[in-house]
C-alpha cells in the first residue's frame, strides 16, 4: 500500500506538472497580486510537498491494528490527492481561476479531513500534512486574489 501511495503523489506531482507547463503563457497574460511567487519557486515547493505527504502516508500506515480507521483515512489521503489533480485541470487547463477556486477549497477540505484522520493513527503523520495545507491556504489566497483581479 505504501508504495500505491507513493505512485500516487508522483502521479499527482507529474500530473499536475504536466498541465501546468504548456498553460503557463496562459498564466503570465493575468494580473498577479503582489504576493505571487515567481514560477520557478513552484517546481521546488511541490516535490517537497509530495514527498512530505508520502512519508505521512507510510507512517499512517505502519500503525498496527486500525484497519477502520486506516481505510477511512486512505480514501482521503486520495481523494485530497485526486483534488490537487484538478485543481490544475480547472485552473490551468480549463482557464478558470473560478472552477479553480471551488476546486481548491475542496482540495483544502480533504487535506484537513486527512490531517483529522491520520492524527488517530500518527501525530507525526498529520504533522507532516500541515505544510501542504498551509501551502494550499496560500495558493487559495493567490487564487482567490487572481480570480478578483482577472474580474471581466
Amino acid at each position: 500500500m505504501p508504495v500505491i501511495a507513493a505512485a500516487g503523489c508522483v502521479a499527482a506531482l507529474l500530473v499536475g506538472g504536466a498541465l501546468t507547463r504548456p498553460n503557463l503563457d496562459w498564466y503570465a497574460t493575468l494580473r498577479l497580486p503582489g504576493f505571487a511567487p515567481p514560477n520557478g519557486v513552484f517546481p521546488i515547493v511541490w516535490p517537497v510537498l509530495y514527498a512530505l505527504t508520502a512519508v505521512s502516508f507510510w507512517l499512517a500506515w505502519r500503525v498496527p491494528n486500525k484497519e477502520a480507521d486506516k481505510r477511512l483515512a486512505f480514501i482521503w489521503f486520495f481523494i485530497q490527492l485526486v483534488l490537487g489533480v484538478l485543481w490544475s485541470i480547472a485552473f490551468f487547463v480549463v482557464h478558470s481561476p473560478a472552477l479553480g477556486l471551488a476546486t481548491i477549497m475542496l482540495f483544502l477540505a480533504a487535506i484537513a479531513v486527512t490531517i483529522v484522520l491520520f492524527d488517530r493513527l500518527s501525530w507525526l503523520a498529520a504533522v507532516l500534512l500541515l505544510p501542504l495545507l498551509l501551502w494550499v491556504c496560500f495558493a487559495t489566497g493567490l487564487n482567490t486574489a487572481i480570480l478578483l483581479l482577472n474580474l471581466r
